[in-house]
């Protein structure tokens, strides 16, 4: 057979965090994934010649990286630089709330004075409970925090090959001034390194580098954001319909002019943000000279209804999109293979994870039958948010699966850059448009829909509308200015957060950065505020993905939804909506539903179906004693510490409904219960929810029902 050939896409991105009103970034986030992570994935490539990839670098990210090798600071960097005993009792507040701000499992457990101080300091605490216990933290414990904090950032290899950082890091605890100064400092000139070794490596032919729209807009709801609607035709729309084609357009244009300035050379291929295409935007790519655009795969089965040859033959190689005789090339992530490497290999043995991933290629290449053409896997995802939860940064698992993806050559599988690819074999098939939707769930139901998007979108509206009346009567340095704070505020980060689709510790800070861009529209023009930019769009109340339970109930155990209300009172947890910086975009679990009464505990499992038959779920009880359920859907049984459940069915449409005993899980009444429920294939866990924390509940008493009764 012919080789085939894999493009790895690591899409660096972070939202545009600089306060308008103070020139300071509110959150650090763009300074510390450069120290951990946007050079080292880059750098590792100098040990493997042979492995080629390409990096998208949005400019919205460039611009922030170039603003501080020009000294800007971010809140957290103000407050580490500070002498720490000079630190206000609100500084030292910050500090404990915000500089545990990691996993951890992987970047505070590890190192046992942090893990110390993490400890001490509690998981989940309040601002009220934080200026309590302040006073029990010493200056020596502050400044240990805060040196901590930083480290957790730095990739291991600089822990390791850069001497001041090594004695550092060595050192453990009771660091000095001059320790955290030095390492400040060290923490800068990594910075100054990220966009020169992309350059590097570029220029040398191992990389390629792609941009996005500048600030990382949804282009097709820039465009017209009715487009929404054939994707979801029962979404409900902003009160104003948002139209601006010209912005897409100036988005695409400014995003390659600073990738010129970077790069002394015009960008190739581009990154449309969140994967959102449409075929609105074939023709300006075509026209801004871009040869290829990237998505996901659920939007190629989208855009060819009627599939009439494998899905293997279908999704593995490029495709021309002609609209009007404006053409662009295009590739299609396979979801799967990327979902891997974000959210599953993490929980495995390195050399484990990276033999199944060359396994799944080989599986890929036996089930290809057209011997005379090359096909090409495309592997795209989030090149910075996953490392945070492997151990050691990911390094491990990246060196085992280089290496065998280098001896893989020679069996004839080839790391390419999407360029080189296209270069080589052009696309042979030809779309006439393209199913407008995004990397997630194949619509832009993340970014309008939600009552909070759409008053953002009606707010964005409403600034434009503003300035576009104003830019022929105003000095035009100032509506240069009032025209940045609108195309920042069209990236499509805030609506990220807006709705019940994804949470942070970060929630308020976001809306409020949306805000004060749209705000400085106004003030930049000396006109008047208006009134409702003030008011926050986020909802703190808002449960989202998450309810509790508010009554007893006692469905009937039969595998499907018998009546509407058998769960309407239970505990519930939307896991397709759950994401945080990073959202799964195929999972096996849809969402979980738990409940009581007196006597029992009810569990259900919505599943994606139908999922592998080797699919095994489990309920792991955190509380009591790590006991744990283990369903086998598949005969239709569960046990519960080797003991055979009765009270279990394994529906048709996979829907899993069971029922334990309260007593036989070995609480009593008022005593916690705390779990999580896990899949598993081939004895390796694929999914964990909730991912972030657990559920909880305690074991009730007969007045459960009376807490929560309202007329």
């Amino acid at each position: 057979m012919k080789p085939l050939y894999i493009a790895f896409v690591w899409h660096q991105h972070q939202p545009y965090y600089k306060n308008p009103e103070t020139g300071e970034y509110l959150l650090p986030w763009v300074r510390l994934h450069c120290t951990k992570d946007y050079y080292d994935i880059a750098a590792i490539l100098d040990n493997y010649p042979c492995i080629r990839q390409t990096f998208n670098i949005t400019p919205s990210l460039m611009e922030q990286i170039i603003d501080y090798s020009k000294c800007a600071s971010d809140e957290f960097l103000t407050i580490s630089r500070k002498v720490t005993k000079t630190l206000s009792k609100d500084d030292r507040v910050f500090v404990l709330k915000n500089f545990f701000m990691v996993n951890p499992s992987t970047m505070i457990e590890p190192y046992p004075a942090y893990n110390e101080l993490f400890r001490r300091r509690g998981w989940l605490v309040s601002d009220d409970y934080l200026k309590r216990i302040e006073p029990l933290f010493s200056v020596s414990d502050i400044l240990d925090l805060i040196v901590w904090f930083n480290l957790s950032w730095i990739d291991p290899s600089f822990r390791q090959k850069n001497e001041n950082i090594k004695k550092i890091f060595l050192k453990g605890k009771n660091f000095t001034e001059q320790d955290k100064q030095i390492l400040l400092d060290e923490m800068l000139k990594i910075i100054n390194l990220v966009l020169p070794k992309h350059k590097e490596l570029q220029d040398k032919g191992q990389i390629e580098v792609t941009t996005s729209p500048f600030y990382h807009p949804i282009l097709p709801l820039l465009i017209d954001t009715n487009i929404a609607k054939i994707g979801m035709p029962q979404v409900t729309l902003p009160r104003t319909r948002f139209h601006a084609p010209e912005d897409a357009e100036i988005q695409i244009k400014n995003g390659i002019e600073l990738y010129e300035k970077i790069f002394n050379r015009k960008p190739k291929g581009m990154w449309p943000s969140e994967g959102s295409v449409s075929s609105e935007i074939v023709p300006m790519f075509a026209k801004n000279n871009i040869n290829w655009i990237a998505t996901d795969e659920e939007i190629l089965f989208r855009t060819i209804v009627d599939l009439k040859e494998p899905i293997e033959e279908i999704l593995y190689k490029p495709y021309r999109i002609n609209v009007n005789n404006s053409k662009v090339n295009v590739i299609f992530r396979d979801h799967k293979l990327s979902d891997l490497i974000g959210f599953v290999y993490h929980k495995m043995d390195p050399e484990a994870a990276a033999d199944d991933f060359i396994e799944r290629l080989c599986s890929i290449k036996r089930s290809l039958r057209k011997d005379d053409e090359e096909h090409l896997v495309s592997i795209i995802l989030d090149g910075e948010n996953c490392w945070e939860y492997y151990p050691n940064d990911g390094i491990d698992f990246l060196n085992a699966l280089y290496t065998k993806l280098s001896h893989a050559e020679k069996n004839g599988y080839i790391t390419t850059t999407v360029s080189d690819y296209l270069e080589k074999f052009p696309p042979k098939d030809e779309l006439k448009g393209i199913f407008p939707g995004s990397w997630i769930n194949g619509n832009f139901g993340i970014w309008i829909g939600h009552s909070e998007d759409n008053t953002a979108w009606d707010y964005l509206n409403q600034a434009r509308i503003f300035l576009e009346s104003r830019s022929k009567s105003a000095p035009p340095e100032k509506i240069q200015k009032a025209w940045k704070e609108l195309y920042i505020a069209e990236g499509s980060d805030w609506n990220w957060w807006y709705g019940g689709d994804h949470s942070s510790m970060n929630d308020a800070e976001f809306d409020m950065l949306f805000r004060a861009h749209l705000i400085n529209i106004y003030k930049l023009l000396n006109e008047k505020v208006p009134d409702n930019l003030y008011l926050s769009i986020k909802k703190r109340w808002e449960t989202g993905n998450f309810i509790n339970p508010v009554d007893f109930i006692k469905p009937k155990i039969d595998g499907k939804i018998s009546s509407y209300f058998e769960w309407y009172n239970s505990g519930f947890y939307d896991v397709i909506n759950s994401g945080g910086a990073m959202q799964q975009t195929a999972t096996v679990i849809k969402a979980l539903y738990w409940g009581f009464d007196e006597t029992n505990a009810y569990f259900r499992i919505d599943c994606s179906y139908p999922y592998p038959e080797d699919t095994i779920f489990k309920i792991i009880f955190i509380k009591p004693d790590n006991k744990e359920i283990i369903i086998n859907a598949k005969n239709n049984t569960a046990t519960f510490n080797d003991a055979k459940l009765d009270k279990i069915m394994v529906g048709k449409k996979g829907i899993i409904e069971l029922a334990i005993n309260l007593s036989s899980i070995g609480t009593k009444v008022g005593d916690t219960i705390e779990l999580v429920v896990v899949a598993e294939q081939k004895c390796v866990e694929i999914e964990r929810w909730p991912y972030h924390f657990s559920i909880t509940f305690n074991h009730p008493d007969k007045n459960f029902p009376k807490e929560f009764w309202s007329a």
